[in-house]
C-alpha cells in the first residue's frame, strides 16, 4: 500500500485506466453535493489555495492482452466525488470552448481516445453520453448523472471559475493497492473504524500544550468541560443549513467570522473567503492566528467571554418554551433555530458583546432589544416574501460586524440603504402578496404563524398558555386530498389554482394536536368538530389567535383562504 497527496493529474494522468466495478452502485449524488462542489471551486478561483477533496482508494488490477491500456485500476472508494469531478469539468469545457484540455485530462492518450473513468452499468451510458458531448445542449433522460450534467449546464458561471486554478489545487490523499492487498479491509479501517476528532479537540491541543495545564484549568475547562451538563450543552446538534451541527462548532465558527471582521485586523479579502467556510474550520483558525499574529492569550481570553454570552443566551431550548411577545434574545433563538437562521449567530453574539444589559443606572438596556427587534421583522419579511437567504453569512458578518453596527439606529439605515439591492428590506405590498401566493416549507411556515401568533395573542384573555414552538403542528386547513371529500370542481383551471392556494399561508394553521389522518381529509364540517373520540379543529385550533374567527365559517373556499392571508397579512404589517 502506498499512500501520498495527489492532484487531479495524478489520478487522471493520460495513460491509466480509472474502472468502477460494473456491479458497484449507481451514482447517487444530488443538488446539495452539486451546489456545495460548485461554491468550492468559486472559491478555489477566486483564492487560488489547496482543496482537499477526501480520499481516493485505487487496486491495481491485472491487464490482459485486450486492454489498449497497460494500467488499469479498480475504483475503491471515491467513485462519486471522481464522476462529479468528471461531469463539471467537461461542462465547464463545453461552456468555455476548452474541450481539448478536457480530453487532455480527462481521456486516454491512445488511438481510441478512451474515456478515462469506466462507469458501472447502471450509469455507464449516460455518464458515455456526457463525455462524448461535443456542444452544450440540454440532455433528457433519467438519472443521476444526465441530472447532473443539467445542474451544472445551468448553474456554472465561467467567469467566476478558473480552470487552471481549480486543476492545480484540488487535491486527493490517494492509497494505491496492489492486486494482492484486501481493499474492503482497508475501506472499512479507513471509512468506519475511526474517530473523527472535533474542532474543539484540535483547537484545545493547538492552544494548550503540555506545559499550560494552568492555564487550560482556568480559561477551557470552566467553559467547556465543567460538567456533564455543560459538555451536553456544547455537544448537542442543531440544523445548520443542511446539516446538523454541535453547538461547540457553531459557536467557534461563529467566533471566527467576528474576529475576521475586526475593522483592525484588517484580514485579506482572499482570507477571508477561506475563513468563512465551515469547512476546514481548525484550519482556518491555525491559518489566522499564524498568519496575523494574533496573540494566543488574549484571543483565548476573548473565546471565554464569549463562549460564556452563547452557553448563558444562544439556547435551543427557547423554542420548546413559552415565547414572550416582547422583543428580546428568546425572540432571536426561535428565528435561529425555529426558522433555520443559525448564520444570524456572529452578529447575534456581536451585538450581546457590545451592548450592555442594563445602564448606568442598573436600568434595563433596551438598545440590543431594539436591534433584534429590526432583525426580527428584517428575517420575518424576507421569509415570508422567500426572498433568498443566500448572502446571509456575508450581510451578518462583513457588512454588519465590518461596519460595527451596534445601535438600533445603524442598524436601520443601513438596511434602508440596500433599497434595490439583494439584500433588501421586503415592503408591505411584498408581504401581503407573501402571504397570498408563497409556498413556504413547513418548518419556516410553522414558525411565521407562531412567531406572528406570540405577538398578537392576548394573554391575559386566554385560559391557555403559549406552548413553545415545537409543541404545534402545522395543518392543511382545506387538505391536500380535498378531491376525496371536497367535491370536484368543473375546470382543470379551478382544480389547479386550488391545489396551489391549499399551500400557501392562508390555509396553513398552528395547532396542538395533529389531527387524525381521518379528520385530516374529512370535509369541512367533520375537520371542524371531529368524529367520536377523535377532536377536530375546534379542539385543537381553538384559542390560536392567527385562526381570528374563521373557525366559525360554515365554509371553506378558496375565497377564504384569501380572506385569512389578508387578515395574517395585516397583521404581520403590524408588528414586522
Amino acid at each position: 500500500m502506498n499512500a501520498s497527496k495527489k492532484l487531479v493529474s495524478d489520478v487522471f494522468n493520460g495513460g491509466r485506466i480509472l474502472e468502477i466495478p460494473f456491479f458497484q452502485r449507481a451514482y447517487v449524488w444530488d443538488d446539495a453535493q452539486w451546489e456545495r462542489l460548485l461554491d468550492d471551486m468559486e472559491l478555489i478561483s477566486k483564492s487560488n489555495k489547496p482543496y482537499f477533496l477526501g480520499s481516493v482508494i485505487l487496486k491495481q488490477k491485472p491487464t490482459t492482452t485486450s486492454e489498449t491500456v497497460g494500467d488499469v485500476r479498480s475504483v475503491v472508494d471515491g467513485q462519486q466525488r471522481l464522476t462529479t469531478l468528471s461531469l463539471f469539468f467537461k461542462v465547464l469545457c463545453l461552456h468555455t470552448g476548452d474541450t481539448f484540455k478536457f480530453d487532455g485530462r480527462f481521456r486516454i492518450l491512445n488511438k481510441e481516445k478512451d474515456i478515462a473513468l469506466r462507469h458501472n452499468h447502471h450509469d455507464i451510458e449516460s455518464f458515455n453520453k456526457v463525455l462524448d458531448l461535443e456542444e452544450l445542449i440540454e440532455l433528457n433522460g433519467s438519472g443521476k448523472i444526465i441530472e447532473c450534467y443539467n445542474y451544472f449546464r445551468k448553474h456554472i458561471a465561467k467567469r467566476q471559475l478558473d480552470y487552471d486554478k481549480i486543476m492545480n489545487n484540488i487535491m486527493f490523499v490517494g492509497i494505491d493497492l496492489d492486486e494482492k492487498e484486501d481493499e474492503q479491509q482497508i475501506f472499512d479501517t479507513i471509512n468506519s473504524l475511526g474517530v473523527r476528532l472535533t474542532v474543539a479537540e484540535l483547537l484545545k491541543n493547538f492552544f494548550f500544550g503540555r506545559e499550560d495545564v494552568e492555564a487550560y484549568e482556568t480559561n477551557w475547562k470552566p467553559i467547556f468541560e465543567k460538567d456533564d451538563e455543560t459538555v451536553d450543552f456544547w455537544e448537542y446538534e442543531v440544523l445548520a443549513g443542511r446539516q446538523k451541527r454541535q453547538n461547540i462548532e457553531l459557536f467557534f465558527y461563529a467566533f471566527l467570522q467576528i474576529k475576521i471582521n475586526a475593522p483592525n485586523i484588517k484580514v485579506k479579502t482572499e482570507d477571508k473567503l477561506v475563513y468563512t467556510k465551515f469547512d476546514g474550520l481548525f484550519e482556518s483558525y491555525k491559518s489566522f492566528i499564524e498568519n496575523y499574529n494574533i496573540d494566543k492569550k488574549e484571543i483565548i481570553q476573548e473565546i471565554k467571554e464569549y463562549a460564556t454570552l452563547y452557553y448563558d443566551d444562544i439556547l435551543y431550548s427557547d423554542i420548546e418554551e413559552e415565547l414572550p411577545a416582547e422583543a428580546g434574545i428568546e425572540r432571536v433563538n426561535t428565528l435561529i433555530f425555529g426558522l433555520e437562521n443559525t448564520t444570524l449567530i456572529p452578529y447575534v453574539l456581536y451585538v450581546l458583546k457590545n451592548t450592555a444589559p442594563t445602564d448606568d443606572n442598573g436600568e434595563i438596556d433596551e438598545e440590543r432589544n431594539k436591534i433584534f427587534e429590526i432583525l426580527e421583522s428584517y428575517i420575518m419579511r424576507r421569509i415570508i416574501c422567500r426572498a433568498s437567504n443566500k448572502n446571509y453569512n456575508q450581510l451578518f458578518t462583513d457588512r454588519f460586524i465590518g461596519r460595527n453596527i451596534k445601535t438600533a439606529k445603524d442598524l436601520k439605515i443601513y438596511l434602508d440603504s440596500l433599497e434595490g439591492q439583494v439584500n433588501y428590506m421586503p415592503s408591505n405590498k411584498e408581504v401581503s402578496d407573501g402571504f397570498q401566493n408563497s409556498k413556504i416549507i413547513n418548518r419556516q411556515t410553522r414558525g411565521i404563524l407562531y412567531m406572528l401568533e406570540s405577538k398578537i395573542r392576548d394573554r391575559s384573555s386566554q385560559s391557555t398558555a403559549l406552548l413553545g414552538l415545537t409543541s404545534y403542528s402545522l395543518e392543511h386547513l382545506m387538505p391536500k386530498k380535498w378531491e376525496n371529500n371536497w367535491g370536484k370542481l368543473d375546470t382543470e383551471e379551478a382544480r389547479i389554482n386550488r391545489n396551489r392556494k391549499l399551500l400557501t399561508l392562508g390555509n396553513l394553521a398552528i395547532i396542538t394536536s395533529s389531527l387524525n389522518s381521518s379528520i385530516r381529509d374529512a370535509n369541512w364540517t367533520t375537520k371542524l368538530n371531529g368524529r367520536g373520540e377523535r377532536g377536530g379543529l375546534n379542539r385543537f385550533a381553538r384559542g390560536i389567535e392567527t385562526m381570528g374567527d374563521f373557525l366559525e365559517r360554515s365554509e371553506w373556499n378558496e375565497e377564504t383562504i384569501e380572506e385569512r392571508a389578508r387578515f395574517l397579512a395585516h397583521n404581520a404589517i403590524k408588528v414586522w
